[in-house]
């Protein structure tokens, strides 16, 4: 009977063994959940200038289609961002004045973390990384930092 009870547990270096397996395991593990946390990202910064981009593009095609009275040098795009959000003012058939909005909220980088996004205008050069300022026709992600792809965010 003392034997049996001498023969229960594990051996340290049964303990050791298997503590090494699951650290190995373990260390090969954590790229694996980083890539797919910053695929995540990637995926969802894609939408995001998705969906500024169709705003500032139905902006445009708005203001175009409508006649509404906007400054030349915007060319019909919005000024700053925020008057995607905010809209264009109208009159309606009924000569009723409304207000035609084209995104709810500017969203969230989730690269940079921010809601500042990178602004170009029509008249900057397409590398440029400084704003004109004279409206928005297209929107990058403030980063430096490389994609999965080895692509730069800014690039996008």
């Amino acid at each position: 009977m003392e034997n049996r009870k001498r023969n229960r547990g594990f051996t340290l270096l049964e303990l050791i063994t298997v503590t090494v397996i699951i650290t190995i395991l373990a260390a090969a593990a954590i790229p694996l959940a980083q890539n797919a946390i910053q695929r995540e990202r990637e995926i969802e910064l894609r939408r995001d200038l998705r969906i500024l981009r169709t705003a500032i593009d139905e902006y445009k095609k708005f203001v175009d289609d409508n006649k509404v009275r906007t400054d030349e040098d915007t060319y019909g795009y919005p000024e700053k961002l925020e008057d995607v959000i905010k809209g264009v003012e109208y009159k309606d058939k009924n000569n009723k004045t409304r207000v035609n909005k084209f995104l709810r909220r500017v969203p969230f980088d989730p690269i940079s973390r921010s809601y500042d996004w990178g602004l170009r205008s029509y008249q900057d050069k397409r590398d440029s990384t400084r704003w004109g300022g004279e409206n928005v026709w297209d929107v990058y992600c403030h980063s430096g930092k490389k994609a999965l792809d080895g692509t730069y965010y800014r690039d996008w």
